[in-house]
């Protein structure tokens, strides 16, 4: 898959680091806590990593503060965190996840990558105090209706959302627009040709 190895390939050098070192972390805990699904670890980084890489460039130039909602293994937020600590800019990413093993992971992988600007929120999303963010991300979390109610509690009145669908998106985004406005764009994935990452405005919004 070219897209996915050109994803892959134009990083820098510390990115790249950072990413040999994070998948190397997956590695050795998935199989105490289940981070990925076993029949994915082999191709970990040219579908979980290439996957989440493609958010960043679509957020706003202007955020300050990304918030991933239940992260798991750190998909897409870690490696969020990974581009922004690349790019050599004062912005802070925050990952909620409500599983005590997979928190503590997280916390080894920001220790151990140096990444004072990320912080794990081991909370449940609609416990966890609203975070004000300025660009929220979750992937194969929940359905979209249900990811626009966390996006209410946790973004800025003028933030925006992102989030990676698979084939049966237009089903969800029907279901949601059928009882809320929103405005969205849509991304073709550049690593599923059946996939898009969704882009909504106007969330906040009462």
């Amino acid at each position: 898959m070219k897209a996915t190895d050109d994803c892959m390939q134009n990083v820098s050098r510390e990115t790249s680091d950072r990413l040999h070192a994070y998948a190397a972390l997956v590695r050795k805990w998935n199989p105490a806590i289940n981070l990925v699904a076993p029949s994915t670890l082999d191709e970990l980084e040219t579908r979980h990593f290439a996957d989440s890489m493609q958010l960043y460039p679509l957020a706003p130039a202007s955020w300050h503060h990304w918030v991933d909602l239940g992260s798991g293994g750190g998909f897409p937020g870690m490696i969020v965190a990974i581009q922004a600590a690349d790019a050599g800019e004062s912005r802070r990413v925050t990952l909620i996840e409500s599983d005590r093993r997979k928190a503590a992971f997280l916390s080894t992988v920001v220790r151990e990558l140096s990444l004072p600007q990320t912080a794990i929120l081991p909370q449940r999303i609609e416990s966890a105090p609203p975070q004000g963010a300025d660009v929220l991300s979750a992937r194969a979390l929940a359905p979209l209706s249900q990811l626009i109610g966390y996006a209410r509690r946790h973004l800025r009145p003028d933030g925006i959302a992102l989030f990676p669908k698979g084939a049966r998106y237009r089903e969800e985004l029907d279901a949601a627009l059928a009882s809320t406005a929103v405005d969205v764009q849509d991304f073709p994935s550049k690593t599923d040709p059946q996939a898009v990452i969704l882009k909504l405005g106007g969330i906040a919004r009462v």
